[in-house]
């Protein structure tokens, strides 16, 4: 029996993004860029800039027993966009567009039905939390979005 519904989870969020059409020219990485970060654009699961925690969770009885447990967790997310330019508008627009195709391959759909799930790793998941931020460096401006995906599990 599993501790924790975390790691299977993260793993098929992973799985779920690196395998949607419209992220396919997107670095997915899991937990923090550990080297160059010069790609375009960034969706990176377990890791948010300034944050400290990758994932945070409870755990409760599921019922008298003590046999099985519900366990909620919400996984920090960061996605950013950036070219090297001064253009914040499409910076912003491209991040937003990037949010938007990690929110649908999280919906169920006739092709991937288990994405809610995470494949069948959690009872529910989904886009909860975000927050813009833009900075303008000697590098052009970066836009980027910390995003949380919330789950539920039976464990």
């Amino acid at each position: 029996m599993a501790t924790s519904a975390v790691p299977a989870a993260i793993d098929a969020l992973l799985a779920i993004l690196r395998a949607a059409p419209a992220l396919a020219d997107v670095d997915i990485i899991d937990g923090p860029p550990t080297g160059d970060m010069s790609a375009a654009d960034i969706v990176a699961v377990g890791w948010q800039p300034d944050g400290e925690d990758a994932v945070s969770l409870v755990q409760e009885f599921a019922y008298a027993g003590a046999r099985r447990r519900d366990e909620e967790f919400v996984i920090s997310c960061w996605l950013e966009s950036w070219t090297g330019d001064s253009d914040v508008a499409s910076r912003r627009t491209r991040a937003f567009e990037l949010l938007a195709v990690v929110e649908d391959a999280l919906r169920a759909s006739d092709a991937a039905p288990e994405a809610p799930t995470l494949g069948g790793a959690v009872l529910w998941a989904h886009l909860t939390a975000g927050t813009l931020r833009q900075v303008n460096t000697d590098q052009g401006v970066r836009v980027g979005v910390a995003f949380s995906v919330a789950c539920r599990a039976r464990i």
